[in-house]
């Protein structure tokens, strides 16, 4: 299978290898039921596409794992979905999920290839960054087409380079606060998106959710998210950046779920993890102190949303453990 077939998989490289086949198995189920109710003759191709990528990265993970005689994790298959179930989003909303899973694939692809050192692993994150660069190439043009893509707002051209000559440029709460950079603007309208699919995929799932205490736990979410797009909004408009987004219209009136409520609470819980990595990387680019004391708070709010979500699937005996390292304390008193 691999070249340096003696040397053993990292730690690195294992939790990478899982959470990869997690993921692109919940994406089979989700995307099969994308491509059963897209209708749309150019947006159907691109769902296609994004379905045959994410079969084709189960089957060589599989070889990996069956190379190494390492448990092929459980994931997600077709128990986690229903293909007869009745259309819950609308075809604008397939294509703006595929737009966010491929970006969050590059992110996620790109990290696992910097921690891969055996060849054959290096070699298979590499084909997948490559795989979201060409999905997300994919979406992006059909949004164009479609005059649906969402684009970072505008700003002025500076005339000249210029310093930082006094310290209010990081205040934020008190006195007059200074214009947004372009990082920060930035960081504002990509967390507004995420926040705005987010709310969608929520709206959705809470009211197909089967569970009374899923489709409680959603709604929270979904409240979560319209808080945090309410905050952003609010930033954006007080420096006069338009940031009315919304796509409450793509979710249609269905009552009947297509996925479990396993897949569904996963799926809830991956986005908010994501999250905390845009999040923080929001933090640490935003120098004004009232984004600082924001993001922070977002932060907070979101892992105890994510530890809520993992309480709740461990009490349905829905959360697969991650490989682990040896408990050579426990062995030894046992």
């Amino acid at each position: 299978m691999h070249s340096d077939n003696n040397i053993k998989l990292t730690s690195a490289e294992i939790s990478q290898l899982w959470s990869a086949y997690m993921s692109d198995s919940l994406a089979i189920c989700v995307l099969k039921y994308f491509l059963e109710k897209a209708e749309d003759p150019e947006i159907r191709p691109v769902v296609e596409y994004a379905l045959k990528l994410a079969q084709a990265h189960i089957e060589k993970l599989t070889l990996i794992f069956n190379d190494e005689k390492f448990p092929i994790p459980y994931g997600f298959n077709e128990e986690d979905v229903d293909l007869t179930a009745p259309r819950l989003f609308s075809d604008a909303y397939f294509l703006y999920y595929l737009q966010q899973w491929s970006s969050l694939g590059l992110i996620s692809y790109s990290l696992a290839l910097s921690l891969a050192s055996r060849t054959d692993v290096f070699d298979y994150f590499s084909e997948c960054t490559e795989d979201s660069k060409k999905l997300l190439k994919k979406t992006r043009n059909i949004l164009l087409t479609k005059g649906l893509y969402i684009r970072a707002p505008y700003v002025t051209t500076p005339e000249k380079v210029d310093f930082i000559q006094k310290q209010n440029f990081l205040t934020g709460w008190f006195g007059e606060r200074r214009a947004l950079t372009t990082l920060e603007v930035s960081n504002l309208h990509a967390n507004l998106q995420r926040n705005v699919l987010a709310k969608t995929t929520f709206i959705g799932f809470s009211q197909v959710a089967k569970s009374k205490e899923v489709a409680r736990f959603i709604t929270r979410g979904k409240e979560i998210a319209s808080k945090h797009i309410e905050i952003y909004s609010s930033i954006l408009i007080e420096n006069d950046i338009p940031a009315s987004v919304s796509w409450d219209n793509q979710v249609l009136n269905s009552t009947v779920s297509p996925f479990s409520d396993k897949l569904m609470l996963f799926h809830v819980n991956a986005l908010a993890v994501g999250a905390i990595g845009y999040y923080g990387t929001s933090l640490s680019t935003s120098s004004r102190r009232d984004l600082s004391t924001h993001y922070l708070r977002i932060l907070g709010e979101v892992l105890k949303y994510i530890e809520d979500a993992a309480n709740i699937m461990i009490e349905n005996g829905w959360m697969e453990q991650p490989p682990k390292v040896m408990d050579h304390d426990k062995l030894a008193n046992n």
